[in-house]
């Protein structure tokens, strides 16, 4: 005789095992590093879209990218992005052609002009976003350059023609300093980043952006420069110094004198120290591309990055400001063409996971907030105003249109505010390489509104129970019930209200409960 079927199994799913509750340990006492803010770029886009005739699309972008405000429903309107990196363009565009540059949406004007004056109307629809930003509250503004004005540079380009310093005439980094210091002054900028990705010999016979290398030395050089030229102009602007191409280059030798920043810069040792440099802002910065797979590299990259900051200095704050879909990643993703789906999110967030918790980042950018390209590097997008990808008929018109890497990010932008601090948060019975393909959880805490947010991820096909356990006995979760926000497949930052004893995570998604304690 056969033996009786199993109840738990229905249509080859375990059942039982789905109502299984696993525990999500907190501890709120265990404090971890503060959140200062998550950002996206204006590369390079916003020239064209921000002087778009239509004001309703532009507004329905700003929303998506920085609003705070909620629909009907209690469903937020936005991701409520805390920082927003303005690009301080070289000159490329007036260039035009003869910039090297072959594609127009990837070069960008210059404020200062060939007779040394500044024209402040440059850049008028970057700053029409700039301007958005600060309307919504955005409470951070990042200035960066990825190159020194053409008037300035070697070869009279704003890449760096292959070579491996910084494109820069001999006897022109006090005018660099300058330049940086007026333009940081005049758009009141809270910081600005003078190099970008260093490390890459940008430019030569096939420039496809702005960008320059340089040495550590280089740029230490202008940071010494620029920190007193802010100081004597009263600028409150904080220089935050790195950009690296890699978050290994910070920890590790690359290419002479590019690589092993932290020890270069913050090191008292260092012939290159800049800790005690006014107005820098004691934090080293890199981007998380080409470090994010498979799985043990993304966990090992960010715990030596941690590590190495703790033996140089613990009190150095940590900043990811670049990141976005590039190229093959592990055979599982890829920058072309463009896919906004809830694996692509999901992966994002992931990322973000990994910078938050195991590198203990205090901030995260993204890189371009918007795109016309087919490519999965962006947060939103849009087309011509047939809603086909047409760079050169969108530069007056379009369609506006949202993806899940937007929303995902949202899941901590939205709700991770500034000067929140990160407390530990695991998964009971799940290591950090299981959890990695799996779920994924980290909380913060305001303690002075006593507010919760716990971000829970989950990479796989079948939903999950967890319950809360660890807060211990003198804290208690307000009327025992959390906001939840979810985004999935078919969700984007979609509210409903959980219970604190009975949490449930949809299948492929990424969901953050928020609540108050006592």
């Amino acid at each position: 005789m056969p033996p009786p079927p199993d109840p738990c199994f229905y249509n080859g799913v375990d059942t039982c095992l789905l109502n299984i509750k696993t525990k999500i340990s907190i501890n709120l006492n265990d404090e971890k590093q503060t959140i200062y803010s998550f950002g996206a770029s204006d590369c390079w886009t916003t020239k064209f879209i921000g002087n778009w005739g239509d004001v309703t699309k532009k507004n329905k972008l700003a929303d998506y990218l920085f609003s705070t405000d909620t629909s009907i429903d209690g469903s937020p309107k936005g991701i409520g992005l805390s920082l927003w990196r303005f690009n301080i363009g070289a000159g490329s565009y007036e260039q035009g052609s003869a910039s090297g540059i072959s594609d127009e949406w990837r070069r960008e004007e210059c404020f200062l002009t060939s007779n040394g004056t500044y024209d402040w109307s440059k850049q008028q629809g970057a700053q029409w976003f700039l301007n958005a930003a600060r309307a919504r509250n955005v409470k951070y503004i990042h200035g960066f350059a990825v190159s020194a004005p053409v008037s300035m540079t070697l070869d009279g380009m704003a890449h760096g023609g292959g070579g491996s310093s910084f494109n820069l005439q001999a006897g022109k980094m006090p005018d660099y300093a300058t330049f940086l210091s007026t333009v940081s002054s005049h758009f009141k900028f809270d910081y600005v980043s003078p190099f970008n990705e260093p490390q890459w010999n940008w430019g030569g016979a096939n420039a496809s952006q702005e960008g320059s290398a340089a040495t550590n030395t280089e740029m230490a050089t202008l940071t010494k420069l620029l920190g007193p030229k802010l100081q004597t102009a009263g600028a409150s602007t904080k220089i935050v110094l790195g950009e690296a191409a890699q978050l290994n280059f910070i920890t590790a030798g690359y290419g002479g004198d590019r690589g092993d920043q932290i020890y270069n810069w913050f090191n008292t040792a260092s012939a290159n120290y800049i800790g005690n440099i006014p107005n820098v802002e004691k934090s080293i910065s890199g981007h998380s591309y080409f470090t994010t797979c498979p799985d043990n590299n993304l966990i090992t990259t960010r715990t030596a990055l941690l590590n190495k900051r703790n033996a140089t200095d613990p009190s150095l704050g940590l900043w990811q400001t670049e990141f976005g879909i590039l190229g093959d990643i592990c055979g599982q993703y890829n920058g072309y063409p463009k896919n906004t789906s809830i694996d692509y999110g999901l992966y994002v967030a992931k990322v973000i996971h990994h910078d938050l918790a195991f590198a203990n980042m205090n901030s995260w950018s993204w890189w371009l907030a918007v795109s016309p390209s087919d490519y999965s590097d962006a947060l939103v997008y849009v087309t011509d105003p047939t809603g086909s990808i047409n760079l050169n008929n969108s530069k007056n018109d379009g369609i506006v249109s949202d993806s899940k890497q937007l929303w995902c990010m949202g899941n901590f932008s939205r709700f991770v505010r500034p000067g929140m601090k990160r407390v530990s948060a695991s998964i009971n019975g799940i290591d950090d390489a299981t959890a990695a393909s799996s779920f994924m959880i980290s909380t913060y805490k305001d303690a002075v509104a006593k507010k919760m947010v716990i971000v829970v991820i989950n990479m796989g096909n079948s939903a999950k129970k967890f319950t809360l356990d660890g807060l211990g006995s003198s804290i208690n979760i307000t009327g025992n019930k959390l906001d939840s926000y979810t985004t999935s497949g078919s969700k984007s930052l979609a509210r409903s209200v959980s219970s604190a004893d009975n949490i449930n995570i949809e299948p492929k998604s990424v969901t953050t409960f928020v609540g108050t304690y006592f």
